[in-house]
């Protein structure tokens, strides 16, 4: 399934101009406690890789190409993430071309990571590493890039750990960079010199994007154990490479020298190489192109290790007019040597077909046969209840069936401690199965998905109306839902129509069961189909409208407050208006093809438009828009507006956040946020009247997602190191009615979903507005003041959970003049350590502490106060310390 390469780019844009208004200077960033989750959908993306550790039961991995990693949990049945503190930094981390588990430490982990090898991907690829199974990890940055969302993901494993001696590692590099070595468990890495051949394969040379023109180079590496003793490096190692007529190259001299294996077949490119140590047999699958989404001939063949002999065993050798396909998928059996799967990598038509032979390929059987043209008969049967929503809502007439077996089948693995158990890769999910063998005694074994956990969709949009369900979502490839439990997979996608990748959503603010989306597929598919869809019962039916000529994808549509009609801007094409559920469309005056576009919330005749870095603005229901005098903004970006204020509008974009109060005539831009991604509402704290804000945005330097309670005067981090999930952010809101609840799109970890785990939270107003928590002690402390000349110092208690706390001071100055400056020092009772502070600067020494003001809070005024809070760590409860304050 093609990913969406989304506008994961767009925040490139070069900023025009600094504004000339600015908001009160932000204070410190301070953090506020959240738990994280999926919105459950399970799946939504191709996984190019799946690996089980030949030596620990139960081990297993997955690879995505734009989603990250994960690792399995027997005793649940599904996926833990374990990337999700790649960041913005380093986004292209999250597409891994390799995995490899170690057969000997079998703690240890290691991937080959990065997206894009052309210059989409900014960074250069990386081998990372794992002593404790992916939950934490190490970097060692290649001068070159990886491709993990390029042609020729599917093949492989590029990356492999030697069984005889598992600090030697070997990695197969694209785009004529050849082969590597590590010898100290993947700290550092050699190119193999002696190695002769980087691959020369590429599925189109001439593309000027330089996507078809990606060369996969050295794409596995497999090692026959036999040929040394443990503690010594393996001598015999097989490499296939992209190159059709040298596919397949040997060393027996541990790496020292490199041959083309004699006899080999010609004219196709090896995806895998399987060895059957038992039998002394290397299989290897092969496919005229590097897929993973074409592919029409290719050939199975067994090469004898011993006596040098090539046989084809092809289940239908490439000179037959019925292959149609190449193969890949390839896996052994390694409980019942002889027994082997391939899978054709590509056959769009009617289905996937799974190969089987127990006899060391010389006979096959199919997983499904002809019967009388178009019936089929099955030796699997298919249960998706779990994930209903893969029969994708269609309703095919023979010989198709839904769901499908598969595509882009070319990761399929038999687990080596149960030849029961086998999971395989699609373009949308894992499916497995726990009865294989029923396949050879002649009965009838269940595949179903084996996914949860695993969350890899491209979220392109996501609203939360004040009604209904929680979440509408947008999303790449497969449509986007109706969620009406964020913790169960909904039952199906969007349909009449169905979108490949909804663009854009959106609702009336006054009437919510008004609802609008806007999304691409194919015209020339579906000439009679919209590519704008209407809901008045809030996103649970859709029907279509009309739509304007040329359109062929989404663009961006927006709502009119009370629903009454909607304005669109399809990409491509003029922006047009329509009153009424699209019945007719009208040409919009005055805004350009290109511009997004939203509507107010309040003013049912007021839609907006940014574009090129310019600001506009409609009164008449977007029939017509004028250009604001507003100057400064960035030249691409995007906007909401709020809702229950007209005409507030807040823009992120690079360079910064802005807001406008006036309808968008002028921007003020935010102090102290160096940029910004995306901004959206959700339920204003308590004790407040204005929505709270979220924006994906950087302060002091560190992009996260933060909150501000206070319109923007103070924010709080609310993600953490260890959750950044790439290049998050292109789809972003809160929840109207759950404050603090935030939903986040990521490019490929599907939607996120957060809510506060910090104490209770009050918003009181004050000349510039702070965000102060009120704290309702778990346990009630022993405070003890104690006096300096001229200030105190008050420790109130705050939330604690399992080996952390929080804790808040409040400083106050007790003398008859104004001070400048203060410092609070105590000394812990047991073994507390600060791990975060806010507004103020701390040293810590051991148990002793000090806390100095920082910029904005030193100056009090008789009998005036401040305070700062913090997080901490420890190993059990302690006692409130006591306090000294100092003016300085």
């Amino acid at each position: 399934m093609r990913k969406a390469l989304l506008s994961l780019l767009a925040i490139t844009a070069v900023l025009l101009a600094t504004a000339v208004v600015r908001m009160t200077p932000v204070a410190a960033v301070a953090a506020d406690p959240y738990t994280y989750k999926n919105v459950r959908i399970d799946g939504g993306g191709f996984v190019p890789g799946i690996v089980f550790n030949p030596t620990e039961r139960n081990l297993i991995y997955a690879r995505t190409d734009i989603g990250g990693a994960y690792r399995w949990n027997q005793s649940s049945k599904s996926w833990t993430p374990l990337l999700d503190w790649v960041g913005w930094d380093k986004w292209g981390w999250n597409g891994v071309i390799s995995l490899a588990t170690d057969p000997v430490q079998t703690n240890r982990l290691y991937a080959a990571v990065g997206m894009y090898t052309n210059d989409w991907d900014p960074n250069n690829g990386a081998i990372l590493r794992s002593t404790d199974k992916g939950a934490t990890w190490q970097a060692t940055q290649l001068p070159f890039k990886l491709g993990g969302n390029m042609p020729g993901r599917g093949m492989g494993e590029a990356l492999s750990v030697d069984p005889n001696r598992n600090s030697v590692l070997y990695f197969g590099a694209p785009n004529g960079n050849g082969l590597w070595r590590s010898t100290d468990y993947g700290a550092t890495w050699a190119k193999v010199t002696s190695f002769p051949n980087p691959g020369n394969h590429a599925d189109d040379p001439s593309d000027p994007n330089g996507y078809q023109s990606h060369r996969p180079g050295v794409v596995w590496v497999t090692y026959d154990p036999r040929s040394s003793s443990s503690g010594t490096a393996t001598r015999t190692i097989y490499v296939g490479v992209a190159d059709k007529q040298n596919t397949v190259y040997r060393t027996t001299d541990a790496g020292a020298t490199w041959q083309r294996v004699a006899g080999q077949p010609t004219g196709y490119i090896a995806h895998k190489g399987v060895l059957d140590a038992q039998n002394g047999h290397l299989f290897i699958a092969t496919s005229d192109t590097s897929g993973p989404y074409d592919g029409a001939k290719g050939d199975v063949w067994r090469l004898d290790t011993a006596t040098g002999t090539w046989t084809q065993v092809s289940p239908v050798p490439s000179s037959s007019s019925d292959d149609y396909f190449g193969y890949s998928g390839l896996t052994l059996d390694r409980q019942d040597p002889g027994t082997l799967m391939v899978a054709t990598q590509i056959s769009w038509w009617p289905d996937v077909i799974f190969f089987r032979s127990t006899d060391s390929g010389a006979t096959w059987t199919r997983v499904w046969d002809w019967t009388s043209y178009p019936n089929r008969s099955f030796r699997y049967q298919m249960n998706v209840s779990e994930v209903p929503w893969l029969t994708f809502g269609t309703n095919p007439q023979p010989p198709e069936v839904t769901p499908k077996l598969g595509w882009m089948t070319e990761s399929l693995e038999i687990d080596p401690f149960d030849s029961n158990r086998m999971m395989y890769g699609t373009g949308a999910t894992i499916y497995g199965t726990e009865n294989l063998t029923q396949w050879d005694s002649g009965g009838t074994f269940t595949i179903k998905p084996m996914v949860r956990g695993l969350e890899e969709t491209a979220v392109l949009d996501l609203i939360s109306p004040p009604s209904g369900a929680p979440l509408i979502s947008g999303l790449g490839d497969i449509a986007g839902f109706r969620h009406t439990n964020l913790d169960a997979v909904p039952p199906m996608m969007f349909t009449s129509p169905n979108f490949t990748s909804t663009t854009s959503l959106d609702y009336a603010e006054r009437n919510p069961s008004v609802m609008v989306r806007a999304g691409n597929f194919t015209d020339a598919d579906r000439p009679n189909d919209s590519h704008v869809a209407f809901s008045t019962d809030g996103g649970a039916n859709w029907f279509q409208g009309s739509e304007p000529g040329g359109i062929n994808e989404g663009g961006t549509v927006a709502a009119a407050a009370d629903g009454s009609r909607f304005v669109w801007a399809p990409r491509g094409v003029t922006p047009h208006y329509s009153v009424g559920f699209g019945n007719s469309w009208t040409q919009v005056q005055g805004l350009p093809t290109g511009a997004i576009v939203e509507s107010d919330r309040v003013n049912a005749s007021k839609f907006y438009g940014f574009d090129g870095g310019r600001f506009y603005a409609s009164t008449n229901g977007g029939a017509s828009f004028t250009a604001t005098a507003a100057s400064g903004l960035p030249t691409t970006g995007k906007f909401k507006a709020v809702p229950g204020v007209e005409g507030h509008i807040w823009l992120a974009g690079e360079g910064g956040l802005w807001r406008s109060t006036n309808s968008g005539a002028s921007f003020t831009k935010v102090s102290g946020i160096t940029g910004s991604v995306n901004v959206g509402f959700g339920k204003a704290a308590p004790g407040a009247t204005y929505m709270a804000i979220f924006a994906v945005a950087t302060i002091d330097g560190v992009t996260g997602l933060y909150r501000s309670d206070d319109t923007g005067a103070n924010w709080l981090r609310i993600n953490d190191d260890q959750h950044q999930w790439g290049n998050m952010g292109e789809a972003l809101t809160g929840d109207p009615r759950v404050y603090g609840r935030v939903y986040l799109g990521t490019n490929g970890r599907g939607i996120i979903y957060g809510d506060r785990t910090g104490p209770p939270v009050t918003v009181t107003p004050t000349v510039t507005p702070t965000v102060t928590p009120t704290v309702t002690p778990t346990v009630t402390p022993t405070v003890t003041p104690t006096t300096g000349t001229g200030c105190t110092a008050t420790y109130q208690a705050g939330n604690q959970w399992p080996g952390g706390f929080q804790a808040e001071v409040t400083v106050r100055n007790t003398g008859g003049s104004a001070i400048t400056g203060w410092r609070v020092t105590w000394t812990w009772p047991g073994d507390q350590r600060i791990s975060q502070l806010w507004s103020g600067s701390h040293t810590q020494s051991g148990a002793n502490v000090s806390v100095t003001n920082v910029g904005y809070n030193g100056n009090l005024a008789p009998n005036a106060a401040t305070s700062f809070g913090f997080n901490g760590s420890q190993t059990s409860a302690g006692s409130t310390p006591a306090l000294t304050c100092t003016p300085v």
